[in-house]
Order: C-alpha cells, then sequence, then structure tokens
C-alpha cells in the first residue's frame, strides 16, 4: 500500500540493493555467491525468508543456500526438488513478469510434492493484497541470453514473509526481478571462477606430473644401460639424430656433439639400408649393423617407436639400440659350422647342393617341337607384349604369371650349358667333380692326422687355384666339387688340369713329401635339372676320365 514514506524506503532500498549486489561479486567461491544471494533478499528486499534453488547437472534443484531463518536452515538445506515439480510450480499462479506467485487459494496442491519448503500457517487475509503464510514467490534465475533472450535455468530464489505483511507491489517486484537477473550472473560469474580454479589447480598438476614425466624419462633415457636415441620425423630433415644417450656413444664411439650430425641412414651398413627405412616408416625392430667411429661396424637390435602429438600427428622416432654383436657371433659362427666342413672349411655338402640348387629352375634348357608349341599357345600373349622376354635358348626372364615352379613374376635367369658335342661359344655353370688317387694308401701308411693334413692342403689348394666369385666344397670324403660360372667347355678343361697341376705338387709334411693325384670329371648344370642330377653327372664323368688314365699316373704316396 502506498504510504508518503515509501520514496525515502525506495532510495534506502536502493542504497541496501547496490550493497549485496556488490557483495555478491565480490564472494570468494560459488558457495559464499549463493548464501550472499540469499542474505541480500532478507537484509535488501526487506522479506524475512530466502532460498537459493541451484540446479544440479541431473537437472533437479538443491536447497543450497537458506538466509532469515535458521531452524528453516537446519531443516532444508541441502535437500533437492525433482525438476518436474519445479516445472510444474513455474507454470502455475500469476505471472508477475519473469516472477511466479502462487496465492494460498492454489498452493495447497503443492504441499505433497517432492519440493523442501517451510511451513508456515496464520489466519485468512484481512484485505486484498496482505501476504499469506501459504504464499509462494519464485523469481527463476536464467544465465544470460544472447540479444537480452532468456537462456538456460541455473536455479530459483524463494522468497516468503515480505516485513511489511503484504504482497510487493510494482516496484517490489521489479526490484525481486532485477535482483534474480544480477544473482544469475554473479551464479555464473562464481561457477566460471570455479571452473576456471579447478582448470589452474587441474592445470598445475598436469603440468607438475609432465615434469615429473619429464625428468623421470631424462634419467630413463640418459642411464640406459644400453643405447637410445630421439630422432626427427617427417620433413626434410627425416631420420636425423636429435639426442642420444652415453651408452649409444660409447657404443658407436662417437660423442653425442657428433651425432648430431648424422641421421641413422648415415651410419648404417649399406647393405642394411632397406631394413632401417622400413623400420624406420613402421616402427618395430630390425637387426643391422651402425658404423663406429674407427670404419668398423656393429651389429645392433633397433627398435623404433613412432612418438605421435594428438593435433600434429608424428612427431619423432624414440629408437633404442642394443648392443647383439655377440651374439651375432655365435650365430654365425653356428651357421658356419651347419654350412662348412668343419677340417677345411670348405662348404659343406648341404651348402654345396643349396648353392646349385639356387641356381636351378625346373624350366628345361630346350623342349621337343610339340611341347615349344604348346609353350608359345600357352604364353603367346606374353611372348607378344614381351618380345625380349626369352630367346631362343630361354637365357632372360620368365614372365609367367601363372601357377607353375616359375612363381607368380620369375626374375630367375636361366641357367643353361654348352652344347655337348661342339664349343659352340655358350658360357655356362661348370661343375668340377674332384676325387684324390692315392689318398687311401696314405691313410693307411701314416695315419688319418696325415689324411687330414692332406685334405686341408688340397682345400687350400683348390681355393686358390679358383676366382673369387667361386665355390669350391668337400662333398665328403676325399672327394671336392669346384662351381664355377661363366665357363666355356674349354675354359673348364683348362681349369681341370691347372687344379689337379696344383694338387700333384708334394705336400711336405713331418719332413716327409707326399703326393695325391686327382681325377676331374666336368659336369654342366642347366634349368630342368636337380642339384643331385648334376652332381652324379659331373661324378659319371669323373670316373670316366678316372678309367682313362694309366694307374700308374693315378699313384700316390
Amino acid at each position: 500500500m502506498e504510504t508518503e514514506s515509501e520514496p525515502y524506503v525506495r532510495l534506502a532500498t536502493l542504497r541496501q540493493l547496490h550493497q549485496v549486489m556488490a557483495d555478491m561479486n565480490t564472494a570468494r567461491s560459488l558457495a559464499d555467491t549463493l548464501q550472499t544471494v540469499a542474505d541480500g533478499i532478507v537484509t535488501g528486499l526487506g522479506f524475512e525468508l530466502a532460498a537459493v534453488n541451484l540446479v544440479r547437472q541431473d537437472g533437479d534443484l538443491v536447497v543450497a543456500a537458506l538466509a532469515g531463518n535458521s531452524a528453516a536452515e537446519a531443516l532444508i538445506t541441502g535437500r533437492v526438488g525433482s525438476r518436474a515439480s519445479w516445472e510444474r510450480r513455474l507454470s502455475m499462479g500469476e505471472a508477475w513478469g519473469d516472477l511466479r506467485f502462487i496465492p494460498h487459494t492454489e498452493g495447497w496442491v503443492l504441499d505433497d510434492d517432492d519440493v523442501p519448503q517451510w511451513y508456515t500457517d496464520g489466519p485468512e487475509p484481512r484485505f486484498e493484497d496482505e501476504w499469506h503464510p501459504s504464499d509462494r514467490l519464485f523469481a527463476p534465475m536464467y544465465t544470460p541470453g544472447v540479444q537480452g533472450g532468456t537462456g538456460e535455468l541455473i536455479g530459483v530464489i524463494s522468497v516468503d514473509r515480505p516485513r511489511n505483511g503484504r504482497r510487493p507491489g510494482a516496484w517490489g517486484r521489479e526490484a525481486l526481478q532485477m535482483y534474480a537477473f544480477q544473482g544469475a550472473i554473479a551464479i555464473s560469474n562464481a561457477r566460471l571462477r570455479a571452473n576456471m580454479q579447478r582448470a589452474l589447480v587441474r592445470l598445475e598438476r598436469e603440468q607438475q606430473a609432465l615434469r615429473a614425466s619429464e625428468e623421470s624419462f631424462r634419467q630413463a633415457f640418459e642411464y640406459a644401460p644400453s643405447g637410445m636415441a630421439i630422432a626427427e620425423m617427417g620433413g626434410d630433415q627425416h631420420g636425423r639424430i636429435l639426442r642420444t644417450n652415453d651408452a649409444l656413444c660409447r657404443l658407436l664411439g662417437r660423442p653425442a656433439s657428433a651425432m648430431r650430425r648424422y641421421s641413422f641412414s648415415d651410419l648404417v651398413h649399406p647393405e642394411d639400408i632397406g631394413t632401417l627405412l622400413r623400420t624406420s616408416a613402421e616402427g618395430g625392430r630390425a637387426e643391422l649393423r651402425l658404423g663406429r667411429r674407427d670404419g668398423t661396424y656393429v651389429w645392433v637390435s633397433l627398435r623404433n617407436s613412432v612418438v605421435a602429438d594428438a593435433a600434429d600427428g608424428p612427431r619423432f622416432l624414440l629408437t633404442h639400440v642394443e648392443d647383439i654383436e655377440e651374439r651375432k657371433r655365435r650365430e654365425l659362427q653356428l651357421a658356419h659350422r651347419a654350412s662348412h666342413d668343419s677340417l677345411t672349411g670348405l662348404p659343406n655338402s648341404a651348402e654345396l647342393r643349396s648353392r646349385l640348387s639356387a641356381r636351378l629352375c625346373q624350366r628345361p634348357q630346350s623342349l621337343p617341337p610339340g611341347a615349344a608349341e604348346s609353350l608359345d599357345a600357352a604364353y603367346g600373349a606374353y611372348e607378344t607384349d614381351h618380345p625380349a622376354a626369352y630367346d631362343g635358348s630361354g637365357h632372360a626372364f620368365d614372365f609367367h604369371t601363372g601357377p607353375g615352379p616359375f612363381g607368380g613374376f620369375d626374375h630367375h635367369v636361366h641357367t643353361v650349358a654348352p652344347d655337348r658335342d661342339t664349343d659352340d661359344g655358350t658360357k655356362g655353370l661348370a661343375v668340377l667333380f674332384c676325387d684324390l688317387d692315392g689318398f687311401k694308401s696314405i691313410n693307411d701308411r701314416f695315419g688319418h692326422n696325415a689324411g687330414d693334413a692332406v685334405l686341408i692342403e688340397v682345400a687350400r689348394r683348390l681355393t686358390r687355384g679358383v676366382r673369387d666369385g667361386d665355390t669350391v666344397a668337400r662333398l665328403g670324403g676325399d672327394e671336392f666339387v669346384v662351381l664355377a660360372d661363366g665357363l666355356g667347355k674349354a675354359d673348364a678343361q683348362d681349369l681341370a688340369v691347372r687344379l689337379r697341376n696344383e694338387i700333384i705338387q708334394p705336400i711336405r709334411l713331418d719332413g716327409r713329401a707326399m703326393r695325391v693325384g686327382a681325377s676331374f670329371g666336368i659336369g654342366w648344370a642347366h634349368c630342368g635339372m636337380t642339384a643331385d642330377e648334376v652332381l652324379k653327372s659331373a661324378d659319371e664323368r669323373m670316373y670316366v676320365e678316372k678309367r682313362s688314365r694309366p694307374k700308374q699316373h693315378r699313384r700316390a704316396g
């Protein structure tokens, strides 16, 4: 009801509103802000009881702060009302702008819902605008909307018992509505500050954890017993070494400052560059050789891990380098023992057959006319598309792609043999089968130690008498085989004579001069034969040659 003193009351109220709004925006925490909003209604807007109901993450509203009645505060603070019940309240009664007033004549239907409330009772109003204890007045708080629109509901202020005993007039309603708007801003700002504080605390903790992690990584990297390196990934400097630990520097005999001038491709053995590139691109593990400062190479196990950034993609390679020189040496020794004769050090029978088989395929050197015509018909398209695929002798590349002994795309260079009856100038793979003459008598007369010494010397002479790319193998007992590629018939015969002349020279042992003879059979390997067939052919020719010479020329001793 209007009175003469109201203008002065409003001025005092404005001063109080100014003060409580200032207090709202200076509260240190969200809880302090909520309590300040509730207290400001009691001290600045003239209500005896005020509660701030805050929207939770699940949508329900909790009584977050209450002012004006300690008993009510103890009873309902922290209690929760469902979102559905609140939406029901905010759709009932009279709309005073953004406020919602539910008179006691309608509010009785809300007495049994789940919204926490403070029950009071009183007599019926004596005049129209008198406040009844069961009247309800709510001021919804929304986040500031775009261009003055209404944002999201963040809470509801509920007030009770105006000190003047009357329902708020137009000015009081406007003041409460304005206060709710400012309260929403204060609560939003307090939440933002709280979120920022939590983010700062979380960021500081993450930074501390990152610093601790970086320190742990640094110590693990620097003091690892095996080599470690960080290399650049991508760009023009891909593979460039950025950082190395002491173990890797010691392993390669290079200082850390010098290592930063290299990439692993500068240090790897030329034969292992392909292995390194595959490992660098895909990550994973590889065994290869790295160069030391003194020019030697060391076998290492190299394991790459791609260290990626979630935003920018792969950034660098973390490389673990383990010295496996001793293991590789043992492996090579075991492989050598498995493929070489323990007495002479020459390739053994198994290794000989392996090397010979590697030069042979199942395609015959020559085919009868019917078979050749069938082959032309079957592969006519390839002959048309690739006129140089193979020549008449079959000594070239085979582009056969179907099933068969040649594989899907055969780059095998076929092995051919000279004509059996004439020297047509063809160069082929000569197989010289050597059998020592008179070796058994040396074993019988001088013992097996003398026989072993003779075999070792014969092996040395044979090896000395052939080219670097040729193979000298011990087939077993006193039998040796020489594989010499790129020879014609005359070349192979000259080589056999030369080797025989080397072998028949006296062998001196413990003051004695011993002699052994040698019979050579020359066979020719060509595709379409097996290794055993090639050796059998050379063996048969050796026996023909042995029987053709007088017996006295085969004696030794």
